[in-house]
């Protein structure tokens, strides 16, 4: 049955226990770094590609309890093989520790799964069974954000990065990159899949932007800066940014609602997202290579503010969409990708701008054109990732009907002699308005000039 390939996984995460008792050599390591010299070794690449199919590709659709059964003996293989590589030595590091719970998430959300997949509604199972599918969709939509999460500590801790001083920049660096392309996510998904949704709410997205905005506004007014302390290198205009954004948050949220209580878009998340990024190009670097990328993001990230301008203001006009929304993303205008994707582009700009990252570029004389390109790359693929994620949901949640699109089709281009049918049947309609126009003119003139006799003469004509 369909939910037995999953007792494989469970079976295998019960020698978890065994293998964290496995202690990784550090002899290697020289003092005050994270990693050793060595290369990493041909398992360690497979514990890479394997953990990133699991829990990055590994999708939902009607094919859900096999995808996750494999998704789950790949996450038990894959964490066997980090605890079995050669090569490259690790200091204790975030990625191991999170790597257990993690795992424990994925354990918790397979019995869930198979609980679920049991259907057992009768006694206290009924009672008890709502919580279980409330706990089992919370997981899984928490487990796309906590394996982000965990790559991104494993990349950092590859390379041996974020350590000591280097901690600070390093959140900032990619917890803000991920904010971004967080947001270009959303957006994505509000654009295409979730304008029911946005409805439903009663309030308009710029709501919800201005929210997220002042809130992390205030976040950063009082975490950029030791208060106490003395104010060093960037702390200023860190903090100064985050002042902007909570004032700009809270006028957004204002503004985000009518006078009678109805949503309204209004331009200030978008506004705020072109200052930031105007802030940020002008940020004082210490190396060349790192000014180059800084700049390049901070035009990315105003590219995003003035395209959602755009978009607000002369695409849509103030409304939520184009037109109509018919569920699958239809009516979007191909300027509404264009904000989406350079918020991706700017994520993964500030995210491979750290300090040890541009010390690393630079000393293998990388040039900043080649790493942005690179950047850009990653932003198109996970932009089409996500696009074809949508779709297959689209696909499933609204199938489309095959004759009236047809139909559809069909009347917007097929009319005589090849002419557009919509293009024909507009210039028949004028042809008949004019001439019922220039009917009634008559009948006015008549009445306004012969009076009664007017209308006997015009009622013997017509017999």
């Amino acid at each position: 049955m369909a939910p037995y390939p999953h007792l494989g996984a469970i079976a295998a995460f019960a020698l978890v226990q065994s293998v964290a008792a496995h202690e990784h050599h550090d002899d290697k390591i020289p003092e005050g770094e994270g990693v050793s010299p060595d290369p990493i070794d041909t398992t360690l690449w497979i514990h890479i590609l394997i953990q990133v199919l699991a829990f990055g590709l590994i999708i939902r659709s009607r094919w859900h309890v096999p995808l996750q059964a494999l998704g789950a003996l790949l996450a038990i293989l894959g964490y066997f093989l980090g605890h079995a590589h050669g090569g490259r030595q690790f200091a204790p590091n975030i990625h191991a520790s999170f790597a257990t719970i993690l795992m424990l998430l994925l354990l918790i959300q397979v019995l869930f799964g198979i609980y679920l997949k049991l259907h057992l509604e009768r006694g206290i199972h009924g009672r008890i069974r709502r919580y279980f599918v409330f706990s089992h969709g919370v997981i899984g939509k928490a487990m796309p954000v906590v394996s982000w999460v965990q790559m991104l500590f494993g990349g950092i801790t590859a390379l041996g990065f974020c350590r000591n001083d280097h901690l600070g920049q390093c959140l900032a660096h990619f917890i803000m990159g991920s904010a971004f392309i967080g947001y270009g996510i959303i957006l994505t998904i509000l654009l295409l899949v979730g304008q029911n949704w946005l409805r439903r709410t009663g309030r308009s997205q710029e709501f919800f932007d201005s929210l997220l905005i002042a809130a992390w506004g205030c976040v950063n007014t009082f975490t950029e800066h030791r208060w106490g302390g003395p104010w060093v290198k960037n702390d200023l205009q860190h903090t100064s940014m985050g002042i902007v954004w909570w004032c700009a948050g809270l006028l957004g949220l204002w503004l985000s609602r009518k006078r009678d209580g109805r949503p309204k878009r209004n331009l200030i998340p978008a506004l705020v997202i072109l200052i930031t990024g105007w802030a940020m190009s002008a940020h004082p670097q210490g190396l060349m290579l790192s000014t180059h990328v800084h700049t390049v993001f901070g035009y990315t990230l105003m590219a995003a503010g003035a395209a959602r301008v755009v978009e607000i203001s002369f695409v849509v006009r103030d409304k939520e969409t184009v037109g109509e929304w018919s569920g699958g993303g239809d009516e979007a205008n191909s300027w509404q990708y264009l904000t989406p994707f350079l918020l991706y582009a700017s994520g993964f700009l500030f995210m491979g701008a750290t300090e040890e990252e541009m010390t690393l570029l630079s000393n293998a004389h990388v040039s900043h054109v080649s790493y942005i390109l690179i950047l850009y790359s990653i932003s198109f693929l996970l932009f089409l990732f996500v696009a074809m994620l949508l779709n297959l949901y689209a696909s499933h949640a609204w199938p489309l009907d095959r004759t009236a699109a047809t139909k559809k089709a069909t009347d917007a281009v097929g009319g005589a002699n090849g002419a557009p049918r919509e293009r024909a049947n507009g210039h028949l309609e004028r042809r008949m308005r004019d001439a019922e126009e220039f009917e009634l003119e008559g009948l006015m003139s008549d009445d306004e000039d012969g009076g009664d006799e007017g209308m006997g003469m015009k009622q013997s004509q017509s017999t």
